[in-house]
């Protein structure tokens, strides 16, 4: 038991440190076995990238943010350990840790993820309710992320089979209205949220709620958005990750519904009812779902020489890059690559951006 405490202790503080992002945080389990021994080889890497090594985590914060999550009855889940969900561990930027409050079990079971409109209709909020209890009643569970208008209504119509990713602690309530439904979902069914007790809902929180969104669910329901939303935002990360992206058709003369017709123009699937999105989904595909692991035992990436670092740098700029086109490039293993690009990171060199992009920061 101690020893797990100490485990999660490290891997909290691994998450909670500067420039360790969820790749680099997944690369470094991987090449180091544990979190303890990834922590003590932080500050050589970092050298080796040409910068002074991150600021790691106090630990006596980690302490803290521990004493403050079992306070709220919550509990962790560990990216690469059992309980983890497994379609949401098979994104690349897979949080490495949630947070969660409620009746974990519910990640097991196949998700739906429906969003929509923050000023949905009523009759938009009404459609809404109805498919989410439509798809509760059919073995399904659905993701939201308890903002006002349809993820409201998603949740109030699935409830108890439902999960809200929340952008911010769970001891804070976004927007404030919702705190008795947030209270009631933690009771009834299952909050998650990848920041630790205390952290208000910035902007910058809430894309990264919506790729764990889109990641728990084997596809993504849009009910009435505009073109430029955060609905839209979830639904390209869904497509990026494979996963069936389907939206409700409304009238071409509300604003609210050209997001929805925007995606079935460019492909999503059209849907009007639950029976459509079933069979919209299908059966599963194993290639989505990446096996649960404890130990991560991968073998260690090879070590970069001073040549092969150079080699790789001078390929960067200021314009992000795939990594594929650096190891085309290059000429060099992806193995080589990723690691000088994991020693740029964390000497706060480099920065990581949408679809396996990179650039120098």
């Amino acid at each position: 038991m101690a020893e797990a405490v100490a485990d999660a202790a490290d891997r909290l503080r691994l998450i909670r440190s500067a420039n360790i992002g969820p790749v680099t945080y997944a690369q470094l389990i991987a090449r180091f076995g544990s979190a303890a021994a990834a922590l003590d080889a932080v500050p050589q890497l970092a050298a080796r990238g040409g910068g002074r090594a991150p600021v790691l985590a106090d630990p006596r914060g980690v302490e803290r943010e521990m004493a403050a999550v079992a306070k709220l009855g919550a509990r962790y889940l560990f990216l690469g350990t059992p309980d983890y969900p497994a379609l949401l561990a098979a994104l690349e930027t897979a949080p490495p840790v949630l947070i969660a409050r409620g009746r974990a079990g519910l990640l097991s079971g196949p998700a739906v993820a429906m969003v929509g409109a923050r000023n949905a209709s009523a009759a938009a909020c009404r459609f809404a309710r109805g498919l989410a209890l439509g798809l509760a009643e059919a073995g399904q569970v659905v993701a939201s992320g308890l903002a006002r208008g349809i993820d409201t209504a998603a949740h109030q119509g699935a409830t108890p089979a439902t999960i809200a990713v929340i952008a911010s602690g769970h001891d804070i309530a976004f927007p404030p209205e919702n705190a008795a439904l947030q209270e009631q979902l933690a009771r009834d069914a299952l909050v998650l949220s990848e920041q630790p007790p205390g952290t208000e809902p910035l902007a910058r929180f809430f894309p990264q709620r919506n790729r764990i969104i889109a990641g728990l669910a084997r596809g993504t329901v849009v009910v009435e958005a505009a073109p430029k939303s955060g609905s839209l935002i979830t639904a390209r990360l869904a497509a990026e990750a494979g996963r069936e992206v389907m939206a409700v058709p409304g009238s071409p003369i509300d604003p609210r519904a050209q997001g929805c017709n925007l995606l079935i123009r460019e492909g999503a699937t059209l849907v009007q009812s639950v029976a459509d999105i079933l069979e919209a989904l299908g059966p599963l595909d194993p290639r989505m779902v990446r096996a649960p692991s404890s130990d991560w035992g991968a073998p260690p990436p090879e070590d970069a020489s001073d040549a092969e670092r150079r080699r790789v740098t001078a390929l960067l700029g200021p314009v992000p890059v795939p990594i594929d086109e650096l190891i085309r490039q290059s000429g060099l293993s992806p193995a080589v690559v990723q690691t000088v690009l994991l020693e740029l990171e964390l000497a706060g060199r480099l920065e990581r951006h949408a679809g396996a992009r990179v650039s120098l920061g």
